[in-house]
């Protein structure tokens, strides 16, 4: 009996930290996700059902060394007023609400397939914040759209998000970039238009039909601005480097982190507002993903999911059963500790890569349904929390996050199963 209930101490927490991150307000008190995710990780360590050296040793330094980078690119860009004179030649196009929407969903969609989702992430915030303020339109349906658009756009690529990398170089895959273009470049444009549709439907109240007037942006420090500069061409030149490297087969442990602390050099090393850039960076979020290695590790531990699947007795090649069981313990264990278990499981029973392409698709539309599903969703509602008085509750993201993961998961899997 004991040994049952300790085994489901580290779930009942994980429950605890998703009701209080769905309320975020108890009483007078107004938690924040960081919040809840470290009471949660300390929860586990204070009952034991967690090591402090196994709490050390669950926390991915290559994640947060690669998101204390970006953030520090992500910074000098904003501080320097460069992002905003950038976001403005890249959406002066847009005469009206409906087609700032499609161009940020296709735009930062297609970039996040290269330059990888959480960067966008990290650097979309502040734009589509600044734009909502410049053309009165309302920042939830902006929020919303970025975080829908990295993540469907990280589907159709390889280096996309980790997930998929981790699929492209230990799922026996040839070309895992000719191979995932072909099979997932069509149904995520399909998706990035359902989702302008779905966005539209559950906020047709916030679209309004005033023509937008652009205004190009001073650059409020210019050495900032020049030094934030190198640093986008850096990451630019090194994922070009990258793919490279894992279109040639080339065996060389390119790590995503090494793309990311080289571009932040730049501004740490040569900008004389290196400590500003410093405070500015989002600690609490790279705190909030330290909790939440502990707390999944404490949960993976308990041995309650691996017991589930096995119990469950499933064809686990299955492509639907691939979907199913991708998205909804995505919820849970997070996409990539999600991977990391199944991607073996398909290997020995000898999946072949069409079931793999589709464990990367489901795994990554996971993060559509709830906030918890994908890193770059806690990313956005962090940072924009931050900076502004603008936020998304878990309740708001699922009405639409619910019937939009539906839809994307029906496209994918139509299309996977046809191809």
């Amino acid at each position: 009996m004991i040994i049952i209930v300790h085994h489901v101490i580290s779930a009942i927490i994980l429950l605890i930290v998703f009701t209080f991150i769905a309320v975020r307000q108890i009483g007078k008190i107004k938690l924040e996700i960081w919040q809840v995710m470290t009471l949660g990780a300390l929860g586990c360590l204070l009952t034991g059902e967690i090591s402090a050296f196994d709490a050390v040793k669950s926390v991915n330094l290559d994640v947060i060394l690669f998101l204390f980078g970006m953030f520090v690119v992500g910074v000098g860009l904003e501080e320097s007023g460069y992002l905003s004179h950038l976001s403005y030649k890249i959406f002066k196009q847009a005469k009206s609400q409906d087609e700032l929407l499609i161009l940020i969903l296709f735009i930062i969609g297609f970039a996040s397939a290269f330059l990888m989702n959480d960067t966008l992430a990290i650097i979309g915030t502040p734009v589509v914040l600044h734009l909502s303020k410049k053309h009165n339109t309302s920042g939830k349906l902006l929020l919303l759209t970025l975080a829908f658009a990295v993540t469907i756009g990280s589907v159709m690529s390889p280096i996309g998000n980790p997930q998929n990398l981790l699929i492209a170089l230990e799922g026996n895959i040839h070309n895992p970039f000719i191979l995932f273009f072909k099979l997932l470049l069509i149904p995520t444009v399909i998706n990035l238009i359902v989702a302008y549709f779905v966005l539209k439907l559950f906020y047709k109240d916030k679209f309004h039909n005033n023509s937008l007037n652009h205004s190009q942006e001073p650059i409020m420090s210019k050495s900032l601005a020049k030094l934030s500069k190198i640093s986008l061409y850096i990451i630019i030149i090194m994922v070009i480097l990258k793919i490279s490297i894992v279109t040639a087969g080339i065996n060389f442990d390119f790590r995503l982190t090494y793309i990311a602390l080289v571009a932040s050099l730049p501004i740490l090393i040569f900008s004389e507002k290196r400590f500003e850039v410093l405070k500015n960076v989002d600690w609490k979020t790279l705190l909030f993903f330290v909790s939440m290695f502990i707390l999944m590790q404490s949960f993976w531990n308990s041995g309650l999911i691996q017991g589930l699947i096995n119990n469950m007795n499933i064809n686990i090649t299955n492509m639907l059963m691939i979907f199913v069981v991708s998205i909804v313990l995505s919820q849970f264990i997070s996409n990539v500790p999600l991977v990391a278990l199944y991607l073996p499981m398909l290997l020995e029973a000898g999946a072949s890569s069409k079931e793999m392409v589709a464990l990367a698709a489901g795994s990554t539309i996971a993060g559509n349904l709830f906030i918890l599903g994908a890193a770059s969703n806690v990313i956005i509602i962090q940072n924009a929390e931050k900076k502004s008085n603008e936020t998304i509750t878990f309740l708001e993201f699922a009405k639409v996050g619910i019937p939009l993961t539906i839809l994307n998961t029906i496209v994918y899997y139509v299309h996977l199963s046809l191809a």
